[in-house]
């Protein structure tokens, strides 16, 4: 409803789909799929819906400024921006411009990477920044700090988004920008007993008790030996 509020004729939804996401199960999120599509035809918007993997968040940062220091980081092309925020950027976006009558069937993909890599992609967000008025005041990450120790020697088998995002709100976010959870390790990662997995960070004492407290009985991570 939004969208159409706002103008759109055409709309990429992606239904993220995984065993601690908002949608758990392939048919789960056919059925979505297929209630968005209805909707769309019923009201004229031309949609492409896509499921993709969700069994762990995208990008490093959980909390306002923490997404957007990994949006930045992808935008500018920096060595250390998360491959897998950048990787799903470049695959939506290209599905929004293959709806493009001009770009031939399928270069949407080359076309969003052509425009991320040659620097167009920021100097457009830097455009809209601009257009809506540049922050007056800085938001800083939230100094208050807690690093969530591995239990045991091993790798990350999986992580609950539902529960890292319980986590990152009992800390603030979003209401307070700088409140948030920075991801560590993600996936696949090697880690060792002790090494941080990953780190709270808040603005007040009483949000960093509150989530540390949630993070002491379960961190979200799953280390197997």
């Amino acid at each position: 409803s939004k969208k159409l509020a706002a103008g759109s004729t055409h709309l990429v939804i992606d239904i993220p789909v995984g065993p601690s996401a908002k949608v758990r199960s392939h048919n789960e999120a056919v059925r979505l799929r297929k209630l968005f599509e209805y909707v769309a035809g019923k009201v004229g918007i031309t949609i492409d819906v896509v499921l993709t993997d969700g069994s762990q968040p995208i990008g490093r940062g959980i909390g306002p400024v923490l997404e957007a220091r990994d949006v930045m980081a992808v935008l500018r092309g920096e060595p250390n921006a998360p491959a897998d925020l950048r990787d799903r950027a470049v695959m939506l976006a290209g599905r929004v411009l293959d709806f493009d009558p001009r770009i031939e069937g399928g270069q949407g993909h080359a076309r969003a990477l052509e425009l991320l890599e040659s620097g167009a992609a920021l100097a457009a967000m830097e455009r809209l920044i601009l257009a809506q008025g540049p922050q007056q005041q800085s938001m800083p990450l939230g100094q208050l700090t807690h690093e969530v120790p591995a239990p045991r020697d091993g790798r990350v088998t999986a992580i609950d988004c539902h529960l890292i995002a319980r986590i990152a709100r009992l800390a603030g976010a979003p209401m307070e920008k700088g409140a948030g959870i920075d991801l560590l390790c993600k996936v696949g990662d090697a880690v060792g007993a002790g090494q941080a997995l990953c780190r709270i960070h808040a603005t007040s004492q009483t949000g960093l008790n509150f989530a540390c407290e949630l993070a002491g009985e379960a961190s979200g991570y799953t280390v197997a030996a």
